[in-house]
């Protein structure tokens, strides 16, 4: 890992700067975006966004902070997707206005996917976006892209290879080696050599499991678990899975037929996904193997299988509602065989084990990935990632997509097979990292005695001393941003303690109190089991009033609310060892 500024003469320095700034997910996983800047063009991989975790109460969804590129969107040359997952397509259309509607680049079944997505903000009609295949090549500004296929777990996943004045850099996008795919074509192996071949300068490699040793688990096997199942089966199947996992979707399908069962469908995003890539052909079986959802209780359970999204443990998808006996079409019962088709997201394991807590409750037998082969990863493991730092020699490796012990992780892999520690930068959100040329002769000497890289081309890596806006951007509703750190640490407190409101009457002329304070507490203690709490935190807030309203009128109550809070906050603690939300209101008459 290296992340120290090199101390160089400026007057060796040639050229533009180039630079790489992850935006947004690393150190995290989810809300992908990468910007590439050289001279007066940005192209941006990716705009993804993350789902709030469990200190986030009330919050939808966290995407990018876009600061920096709303100050450059007229530098934007292009906005490039690599995939169709919300953690790399879900904030778009959140920021296209703000950032000037620039076009999007990306291959057919992630476009569909996105402009269903505008489609749903009344935008597909302000944004363009141009479908390209693997094999094209984009020129954007300064920069030339082309693209590889990769396997992940959804079909149209592309790597990017991106030619800059100081050589390529490759964004594997997330990937992993599948050489026996269900419903995709192989890695494009040679095209990652090739750019090898010609220099790569900087690698951006997916990092999520970089722990595993070996290599992922091909998707054709956990069809083949899938299928004995079925086998084993003599209820209803009600498998959960990503919505976007089409090729695992395929396999159930397939499953289903072959066990002489119809597939019934619940769960929107499952349903609008699913309809896409029937469209766009991306799926095939019979059209009568489709039953509507409504109407599963028409056939004998043995002839029943359901796919449905909430694997996550999420409490309103479909098969959360279905553990808490609120779908409107399907009640477990026993002899439902209940499988989760995923592995949990990290932080959401808790909400996983809730959610088969309740299922295993109603009779259910649930099958999940740790007891049975279920789910395959989409991300690349050990091996995969030697292969591919092996195949495109980078002079400097950039790990992405992951938590830091992850992105440690890979870079400990990358120096392990002949990256050089210094030229392997594990960086976080925010940071610039920047790539010049040096025709300073001893370091170019340095460089092209690199024997691990094909590049040549005498370029110095640093990471700028100032980094850019990273934070979190909280959606809420309609709100985007509006939701910081502040009005979340009230929710939580009030989701830990409670509130407490206190309202005192005050006369304008005498300062006197009007009638007793009245107290309202909410999730902090049941008011008729409190009465002699509550009567002595009333003889509190008299004396209080009595000695800020005894020095004369008052032009501002601020200092009143002030003390009522602290006081009678410490108060509470004092008797209760609770810190309820205190909410003081004047009332003057």
């Amino acid at each position: 890992m290296s992340t120290q500024k090199q101390t160089i003469k400026p007057s060796t320095y040639v050229g533009k700067k180039l630079k790489i700034i992850p935006l947004s997910g690393l150190e995290e996983v989810g809300k992908n975006c990468t910007i590439f800047e050289y001279g007066d063009d940005i192209i941006v991989v990716d705009l993804g966004l993350m789902f709030p975790n469990e200190e986030m109460p009330g919050v939808d969804y966290v995407v990018p902070d876009i600061t920096y590129l709303k100050k450059n969107k007229n530098k934007i040359r292009g906005l490039i997707i690599t995939h169709g997952h919300m953690d790399h397509t879900g904030a778009i259309p959140y920021f296209m206005k703000e950032l000037g509607f620039p076009t999007i680049f990306t291959l057919p079944l992630t476009a569909e996917m996105i402009r269903v997505r505008l489609e749903e903000f009344k935008l597909d009609k302000k944004v363009m976006i141009k479908i390209i295949g693997p094999d094209d090549q984009l020129n954007l500004g300064i920069f030339n892209l082309s693209f590889f296929r990769v396997n992940h777990n959804i079909p149209d996943s592309v790597g990017i290879g991106i030619k800059t004045p100081l050589g390529i850099v490759i964004h594997t996008g997330d990937y992993k080696f599948d050489h026996t795919p269900v419903d995709q074509e192989p890695t494009e192996f040679h095209k990652i050599a090739r750019l090898g071949g010609e220099g790569v300068l900087a690698l951006l490699s997916d990092s999520t499991n970089s722990e595993q040793p070996g290599f992922a688990v091909s998707e054709k096997k956990i069809g083949e678990n899938l299928n004995s199942l079925f086998d084993q089966a003599r209820g209803r199947i009600i498998i959960s899975t990503f919505a976007s996992l089409l090729s695992r979707q395929q396999q159930i399908i397939n499953a289903a037929i072959l066990h002489g069962r119809k597939v019934a469908v619940s769960g929107y995003s499952l349903e609008k996904n699913l309809e896409i890539a029937i469209r766009l052909r991306y799926m095939n079986f019979p059209k009568d193997i489709f039953i509507p959802i409504r109407s599963i209780g028409d056939y004998p359970d043995h002839k029943i299988s359901v796919i449905c999204t909430g694997a996550q443990g999420q409490e309103t998808s479909a098969l959360g509602r279905m553990s808490k006996g609120e779908h409107r079409d399907v009640q477990i019962k026993h002899g439902d065989l209940v499988v989760l088709s995923s592995s949990p997201i990290p932080g959401n394991e808790r909400s996983v084990q809730n959610l088969m807590n309740s299922l295993f409750r109603l009779g259910a037998k649930v099958v999940y990935n740790k007891i049975f082969g279920v789910h395959a990863s989409g991300h690349a493991y050990q091996e995969e990632q030697k292969l591919m730092i092996a195949l495109s020699r980078p002079r400097y490796f950039i790990p992405i997509h992951g938590e830091r012990y992850m992105l440690e992780r890979q870079s400990d892999t990358a120096v392990s097979i002949g990256v050089p520690r210094e030229n392997s930068y594990v960086i976080s959100n925010g940071c610039v990292l920047e790539f010049i040329e040096d025709t300073n002769p001893a370091y170019v000497k340095l460089a092209l005695a690199n024997r691990f890289t094909n590049h040549k081309i005498p370029v110095r890596a640093r990471v700028a001393a100032k980094k850019l806006p990273s934070g979190y951007v909280m959606v809420d509703g309609l709100g985007i941003g509006d939701v910081g750190n502040i009005v979340l640490r009230d929710r939580q407190l009030m989701s830990q303690d409670g509130m407490f409101v206190i309202i005192v009457t005050v006369d304008n002329e005498t300062l006197d109190l009007v009638g007793s304070p009245d107290i309202i507490s909410r999730g902090f203690v049941y008011l008729r089991e409190a009465k002699d709490l509550l009567q002595e935190t009333r003889k509190k807030v008299r004396d209080i009033v009595k000695d800020h309203t005894s020095v004369g009128r008052i032009e501002n109550w601020s200092s009143l609310k002030t003390a009522l809070r602290d006081e009678i906050g410490t108060y509470l603690f004092q008797k209760t060892e609770r810190r309820p939300m205190i909410l003081p209101v004047v009332i003057e008459v």
